[in-house]
């Protein structure tokens, strides 16, 4: 990968419908070589996925929290079994797991309290091996770049 790659890719990242007129002229190459490479970056593996971001509010989802979630047992088939739950639950957004002081981060959105509260009593008092989880609600969001 070089600096014309990291440039498209700096890009599309910030928006994926980027003309390659567009892409051609930021990287500073030729129409035919930004198409080339892109599809050598997807077929490699460093573009994995191509996806459309909604606004929550404007669907009507007021709450975004970031939860810390500390599982009971940490053994592989529990967090196997987490892991289906997360997947299978169209409120978290994006799933992380991670080292240090949680076992994984989630990112959740919610149409109020009243749903949050819903889906917290849903998710994480049903399940034993959810030993607590932390929320920090999100008050603004920015992109970056």
């Amino acid at each position: 990968m070089d600096n014309i790659d990291r440039k498209i890719l700096n890009s599309i990242q910030r928006d994926a419908r980027t003309p390659i007129s567009t892409l051609s002229e930021c990287a500073g190459t030729s129409t035919a070589s930004v198409q080339r490479r892109l599809k050598r970056l997807r077929e490699s593996g460093v573009i994995i996925n191509e996806i459309t971001l909604i606004d929550p509010k404007t669907v009507g989802f007021d709450i975004t929290a970031i939860i810390a979630v500390d599982l009971e047992r940490d053994r592989l088939i529990e967090i196997d079994a987490f892991k289906r739950r997360v997947m299978a639950e169209s409120q978290v957004q994006h799933c992380y797991c991670v080292a240090g002081d949680c076992d994984f981060t989630l990112i959740v959105i919610a149409k109020d309290m009243e749903d949050y509260e819903k889906f917290t009593h849903r998710f994480f008092f049903n399940d034993s091996n959810v030993r607590r989880f932390r929320r920090f609600e999100v008050l603004s969001e920015r992109l970056c770049k």
